[in-house]
């Protein structure tokens, strides 16, 4: 490959990777709030984005919205050959997640908080965007896999839990979706690589947890993803 695209949400989640990669600044993008980086590994440019501060609220542009218009700017101005939408994740206990672990997407992205109860709006919410088949990827790099499922809410309610059993939902996060719907529009592979900070059947609150654990994370995160990008720098899509 030539170019590959990783965007992310936070920049507590991107400051292990762009360290380890020696990522250079590039130049800002008038109007957005985006932070883009470059490296090279193999021959191969490394395009990093992150979705920077929301200018109104001072905080993370977290969420489908901002994660949605990155991908978009970044497909336009680097046509890159896969996107790997990058950041923190929850999980299950009862699907055997652990604090820490790192996951690559499987079979699709969804999202579990778009319910709209019309005929055919019903799997339009639902989304069901391809995930490039990462086997051989997983199996070679010890990554565990799953259904990357999107909200926009940190919690869930009832509703929420019974869209993610019926849909398979692995790992629970806030962007992925949103960058595959964009992926699917423009004909870009897209794969997910999320790191667990909390465990959604926990007794310990979400925020709690996740607080605890974001540094830790998204060191383990930057690690795999290196290994993930260098894996797929030498390779074809096919």
């Amino acid at each position: 490959m030539k170019c590959i695209a990783v965007v992310m949400a936070m920049n507590s989640e991107a400051s292990p990777i762009v360290t380890l990669l020696n990522a250079e600044p590039l130049a800002e993008i008038p109007f957005m709030p985006f932070q883009l980086y470059e490296a090279h590994r193999n021959d191969c440019r490394i395009i990093i984005s992150v979705n920077g501060r929301d200018k109104r609220h001072g905080v993370d542009s977290i969420g489908t919205q901002t994660a949605a218009l990155n991908a978009y700017v970044v497909a336009e101005r680097f046509s890159p050959e896969l996107m790997i939408t990058a950041g923190t994740a929850g999980g299950w206990i009862q699907r055997g997640a652990e604090i820490g672990d790192v996951y690559v997407s499987d079979q699709k992205f969804v999202h579990h908080d778009r319910r709209i109860a019309i005929p055919g709006f019903t799997e339009y919410g639902i989304g069901s965007y391809p995930a490039v088949p990462t086997g051989a990827l997983a199996r070679t790099l010890n990554l565990k896999q799953g259904i990357v499922t999107t909200s926009n809410s940190l919690d869930e309610n009832d509703d929420d839990r019974r869209l993610i059993a019926e849909t398979g939902g692995v790992v629970k996060e806030m962007e992925a979706a949103a960058v595959a719907y964009v992926c699917d529009l423009m004909g870009i592979p897209v794969m997910a690589l999320k790191a667990i900070t909390d465990l959604v059947d926990h007794h310990a609150a979400t925020a709690d947890q996740f607080a605890a654990n974001l540094r830790m994370a998204s060191e383990q995160l930057a690690e795999k993803l290196v290994q993930v990008v260098d894996f797929c720098a030498a390779r074809s899509i096919a």
